[in-house]
C-alpha cells in the first residue's frame, strides 16, 4: 500500500502484539524489515494495551490484524480511540479498502 501511495504525506503506525504462541517476544529485525517505508513507525505492545483500548475483554476478543485509517489532524486524546474513517481487517484481505480509505484521508483539505 505504501508503495502505491509513494510521495503522499502518510503516517503509518504498525503495532506488533503477542497473540499467537510464537509471539513471545518483540518482532525481530527481519520482521520489522517487512515494512521498510520511512513513513511507518513500528511498536511492540507486549501488554496489548492498544487491543484493550479498542475493545479486547478476553482471549476471544483480541483486536489484531486490523487496519484503521484516520483523517488529517485526528489525535487520540482519550482512553477510547477516535472514530476512524475506515476500520477493516484482516490486513491481507483488505488492501483495496485500505488504499481507498487512505486516498480519502489524504484528499481532505488541511
Amino acid at each position: 500500500m505504501l508503495q502505491q501511495e509513494a510521495g503522499k504525506e502518510i503516517r503509518v503506525f504498525v503495532v506488533w502484539e503477542p497473540v499467537l504462541v510464537t509471539d513471545w517476544m518483540a518482532p525481530s529485525t527481519a520482521t520489522l524489515k517487512r515494512i521498510p517505508d520511512s513513513r511507518a513507525q513500528q511498536f511492540w505492545d507486549r501488554g496489548r494495551l492498544l487491543s484493550k483500548a479498542m475493545g479486547e475483554t478476553g482471549k476471544d476478543s483480541i483486536v489484531w490484524d486490523q487496519v484503521a485509517v484516520y483523517g488529517r489532524g485526528v489525535a487520540w486524546m482519550d482512553a477510547v480511540p477516535p472514530k476512524p474513517l475506515a476500520a477493516v481487517g484482516p490486513v491481507a484481505d483488505v488492501v483495496p479498502a485500505f488504499v481507498a480509505a487512505v486516498r480519502q484521508a489524504t484528499a481532505e483539505p488541511r
